[in-house]
C-alpha cells in the first residue's frame, strides 16, 4: 500500500486481493483485516472510508494481508475472537469459536428462563471458556465450572474470565471430561472433538494448521467424545437438569442414540443459521423423589 490512499481505496484494494485468491466473503474479510490493522472497529472503518492512511497504517494492512493469504486466520494472528458479543483471547491450545457454535448458548437460554437464578453450569472441553463465560454474562447469579485437558487451554480460559469480570463466579480445572466432577449442574454444554480421525487432513488449512488436533478429532468415526461423555453425564447432571452438545454435520441421530443409551431424554435437535442440525439437547429426568 502506497500512500496517499483512503480507507475506502485500501478497502478495495485488499478485498480484491482476497477474492483474487477465491476466499470467500472478501468485502468482509477486508474490513475485518483493515479494523484490526487500523486499531479500528468495522463500524469506525466503514463510517471513515474518506480517511487517509499513514505509510505506517499502510505497512500494516500489507502484513496482516500477506498472513491472511497464507491462510493463518486473522484471529490467530490477533489472538483474539469475538464471541456472543464477547471478546476471548486465544492459545495455541484453545479451539478458535465459531458463530455456529452460539447456537448451544440459545439452547440453554430458551430452556432456562430464569435469568435471576443461581444456576450452575459446567462446560466439558471449554477450550477458551467461551460456552461457560457466554452464560454467565446472561445469568448474573449463576456460577460455573470448565473443564479441558489441556493445561494451557484451561489458564486461558481463567484469564479469559478476569478479563471479563466473571472470574469470581467461574473456576476452571484439568481433568478428562466429567470425571472429576460429582456435583448436580443444572446445565452442562460441550463443543467436543467430532471430526473423524480420517478426515484430519482434508480440514481447511486455516483450521488444520492453526486449531488443536486435540480439540478437533474425534476418532474413527468421530464420536469417541460423546461416547465418554454420555456414560459419565448422569453423575454431574441434575434430575431435570438440561445438556447441549455441538455436532458435525450429519452427527446429531448419532448423538441422540448415545445420550438416550446413557439415559437421558432427547429434548430437540436444533440447526443452526445455515440450516444445519448442530446442537443435539438432552434432559436429565427429574427425580421421583424431588431430589
Amino acid at each position: 500500500m502506497t500512500p496517499p490512499e483512503t480507507i475506502g481505496s485500501t478497502l478495495c484494494e485488499v478485498a480484491a486481493a482476497l477474492a483474487a485468491a477465491r476466499f470467500d466473503e472478501a468485502r468482509r474479510r477486508a474490513r475485518r483485516i483493515l479494523a484490526a490493522a487500523l486499531g479500528m472497529s468495522m463500524a469506525e472503518v466503514f463510517a471513515g472510508l474518506d480517511r487517509m492512511i499513514t505509510q505506517q497504517e499502510g505497512d500494516r494492512v500489507s502484513v496482516l494481508l500477506r498472513r491472511v493469504l497464507a491462510h493463518e486466520p486473522l484471529s490467530r494472528i490477533m489472538g483474539l475472537r469475538e464471541f456472543w458479543g464477547l471478546e476471548f483471547a486465544l492459545s495455541s491450545d484453545t479451539l478458535d469459536p465459531r458463530p455456529e457454535t452460539e447456537t448451544l448458548v440459545e439452547a440453554i437460554l430458551a430452556r432456562l428462563p430464569a435469568r435471576d437464578r443461581a444456576y450452575r453450569f459446567l462446560d466439558l472441553g471449554t477450550g477458551s471458556g467461551c460456552l461457560l463465560l457466554a452464560l454467565l454474562s446472561e445469568f448474573p447469579a449463576a456460577c460455573g465450572v470448565g473443564v479441558d485437558r489441556s493445561r494451557d487451554a484451561a489458564e486461558t480460559a481463567r484469564r479469559n474470565s478476569e478479563r471479563l469480570g466473571l472470574g469470581a463466579r467461574a473456576r476452571f480445572i484439568v481433568s478428562d471430561w466429567a470425571t472429576a466432577l460429582s456435583r448436580n449442574f443444572d446445565a452442562i454444554v460441550a463443543n467436543p472433538p467430532y471430526i473423524a480421525s480420517a478426515e484430519m487432513a482434508r480440514l481447511p488449512r486455516e483450521v488444520r494448521d492453526y486449531d488443536p488436533a486435540l480439540a478437533l478429532d474425534g476418532g474413527a468415526d468421530g464420536l469417541d467424545a460423546y461416547r465418554a461423555i454420555a456414560v459419565d453425564l448422569p453423575r454431574p447432571l441434575a434430575p431435570g437438569g438440561v445438556f447441549a452438545c455441538e455436532v458435525g454435520e450429519g452427527q446429531d441421530r448419532a448423538v441422540a442414540a448415545l445420550l438416550a443409551a446413557g439415559g437421558l431424554v432427547v429434548d430437540a435437535i436444533v440447526p443452526d443459521l445455515a440450516g444445519i442440525a448442530r446442537c443435539v439437547v438432552a434432559r436429565r429426568r427429574p427425580s421421583l423423589t424431588g431430589a
